[in-house]
């Protein structure tokens, strides 16, 4: 089979970074052994470093949201893979800050081990380390799940918002339990029409008829539980978008909405999508206070996308609408 990815034949990912560096070096600096990205500035009153990572193929998460007002340090692994702990434990030493190190790590098994080890040493040289779960997959709320929901889109809104009070001059302790509220106040629920190429061998990961869709799929290809037939565009954002708001707390009246391309989804889709997910949203008589709109978690060249919310309690949001000067995030504001 050809694989469709415009990659180099070896050293893909160290590349891919070399070259985002180089793009942004007026916001980020590259560190090549280990490998890991670390923010060029940060405002002076943040006193807890901001630390998140995982494996690549999800550009621009996380290295894209590395930069003053939201994370200081990114640590890329190989394509769908875990990063060793040597360079977590490595990222974590050159952005602790006075008052520690906040890691904000996806609920996947292989990134919860490595940045764990990463932070025991890190503690054993008197760094106090704390860290954030992101596990906001519905498709994975199951008590056949042993490990639990997955860590996907609302990653990109939990990091946002960790990066706003953390320069407030937030500490530790209220930091951790502030994005463990940010992380248990948000979904996420994602489909696709056609899986990413393999890397490996070229062609697609998976197959699909015509008229199927995977929902529930993940960020790194694994399918969903059954596959189903394709419904109307209308029907279809309306029952991710239900199913989202309907696993958030109760009572909910304000909401961050994310919704997310996969890799190959056109904006002229995922806008489309974001106006099907308000309808529903006003329907309900939640109000989408905070947006984001265009591919900031993709698995590589999926063909799909996601829809993450998140419960916005009325103090959180000054953190969303606090500066950011990254090379993915956007300017946030409130929705008009």
């Amino acid at each position: 089979m050809v694989n469709q990815l415009f990659l180099p034949e070896t050293e893909p990912v160290e590349a891919s970074l070399r070259g985002f560096a180089r793009a942004h070096s007026n916001l980020v600096v590259l560190h090549d052994d280990p490998l890991f990205v670390t923010a060029l500035d940060r405002d002076p009153r943040r006193r807890v470093g901001l630390l998140s990572g995982g494996g690549s193929g999800h550009e621009p998460l996380h290295a894209g949201l590395v930069g003053r007002g939201l994370l200081d340090a990114a640590v890329p692994g190989r394509i769908f893979a875990s990063p060793h702990n040597r360079q977590v434990y490595e990222a974590g030493r050159a952005v602790a800050g006075p008052g520690g190190l906040l890691q904000i790590v996806k609920n996947y098994t292989g990134d919860r081990i490595n940045f764990g080890i990463a932070a025991e040493r890190l503690r054993a040289e008197g760094i106090e380390v704390r860290r954030v779960l992101v596990d906001d997959d519905l498709a994975t709320e199951s008590d056949r799940t042993a490990t639990g929901r997955r860590g996907t889109g609302a990653t990109v809104l939990v990091e946002k918002l960790l990066g706003g009070a953390a320069d407030s001059g937030l500490g530790l302790e209220e930091l951790a339990r502030l994005g463990a509220e940010f992380a248990a106040a948000s979904r996420s629920i994602a489909v696709a029409g056609r899986a990413q190429t393999s890397p490996a061998r070229g062609g697609e990961a998976f197959s699909l008829g015509e008229n199927e869709i995977e929902f529930g799929v993940g960020i790194h290809g694994e399918r969903a539980a059954t596959t189903a037939a394709r419904p109307l565009f209308d029907k279809l954002v309306e029952l991710m978008a239900a199913r989202v708001l309907d696993a958030l707390p109760e009572g909910t009246e304000q909401v961050l909405v994310l919704v997310n391309g996969l890799g190959a989804t056109t904006l002229l889709e995922l806008y489309a999508v974001y106006e099907q997910v308000c309808v529903l949203l006003e329907r309900n008589g939640v109000e989408p206070v905070g947006r984001l709109v265009g591919t900031f978690v993709p698995a590589l060249d999926m063909s799909g996308f996601s829809v993450s919310m998140t419960a916005l309690r009325p103090e959180w949001l000054p953190w969303w609408q606090a500066p950011a000067h990254t090379p993915a995030f956007p300017t946030t504001e409130v929705a008009r």
